[in-house]
């Protein structure tokens, strides 16, 4: 009764915030807090450089490790194959990537095995593209623990979502794993990953989203806003980043409204599968 009635007066407070706010999905907001559009990247700039180190441990811990198999859906759903060039936004630390490069490896000594050569040729290309140096640094540092800086294959490039520096029409693929709600304007970020994707090209999108069960919903709140927080000053000595972590997440559009985005920036066939109850949804979308 007494975890229902926290959880009650937290909806209640969290319905007040959302009601009052005059932004546009969460285009001026960082979390709860309202803030100047300027001010935005700099304060999450600030939040990924706070937590660079630690940011896939605390994965680890938030999700139980679940995000690693949400992560292998993800790139599922890309079909990775030789000679692609593929772009990984928001992806520092190199999960997404490292992914991408086995399963292309995959597919490219599955064909030498059947002697299909002309499958393994073409130069593919796997662009990692962040905004923050320090989480590019730790995507380097692991893909050197794995062997593979060395890879002409893995580019990493620090760049801005809503200002790709890729030529248009150069990308076979494009992903975003736990960033788009971080931008400044999510419409920028979409019209700019169509832009950059050839015809044909695939957009998926991997982001926690909403919980609409009611019984789990309360579970998820209690669990965001009085677990996640103390992990993150535990675990990453960082309880503020962790706060906002959460926050941001109710502030992103709810699941048919991110899709109807999508669309609106000229995808096709969208279409989003929710995972966990909607705890995280992968959404994708087709340039035709």
């Amino acid at each position: 009764m007494a975890l229902r009635a926290s959880t009650w007066k937290l909806q209640k407070s969290l319905s007040a915030l959302l009601a009052s706010s005059r932004l546009h999905t969460h285009a001026t907001s960082f979390g709860f807090k309202e803030v100047h559009e300027e001010e935005k990247s700099k304060m999450v700039g600030n939040v990924f450089s706070s937590v660079a180190s630690s940011y896939d441990l605390m994965n680890d811990f938030m999700s139980a490790g679940l995000h690693r198999l949400w992560k292998d859906r993800l790139v599922a759903k890309l079909h990775p194959f030789p000679g692609m060039k593929h772009l990984d936004v928001a992806g520092g630390t190199g999960d997404i990537a490292f992914r991408v490069l086995e399963s292309i490896n995959s597919v490219s000594h599955s064909a030498l095995r059947c002697g299909v050569t002309d499958e393994v040729e073409g130069g593919s290309r796997i662009y990692v593209c962040d905004i923050n140096p320090k989480m590019l640094s730790v995507g380097k540092k692991r893909a050197a623990e794995r062997g593979i800086d060395g890879s002409p294959v893995l580019q990493w490039v620090e760049g801005d979502a809503e200002a790709l520096s890729f030529p248009k029409g150069s990308m076979d693929g494009y992903t975003i794993a736990f960033g788009i709600r971080n931008v400044t304007h999510i419409e920028k970020a979409l019209s700019e990953a169509y832009r950059v994707l050839k015809k044909g090209g695939r957009f998926l999108c991997l982001e926690l989203s909403h919980v609409e069960l009611p019984i789990f919903k309360e579970l998820y709140d209690y669990y965001s806003f009085s677990i996640i927080p103390a992990m993150g000053e535990v675990v990453a000595g960082d309880r503020d980043s962790y706060q906002y972590l959460v926050e941001s997440i109710r502030r992103f559009p709810k699941q048919e409204v991110f899709a109807k985005m999508i669309a609106d920036a000229g995808f096709q066939k969208v279409e989003y599968e929710n995972l966990v109850g909607g705890v995280v949804a992968i959404h994708s979308g087709l340039k035709i």
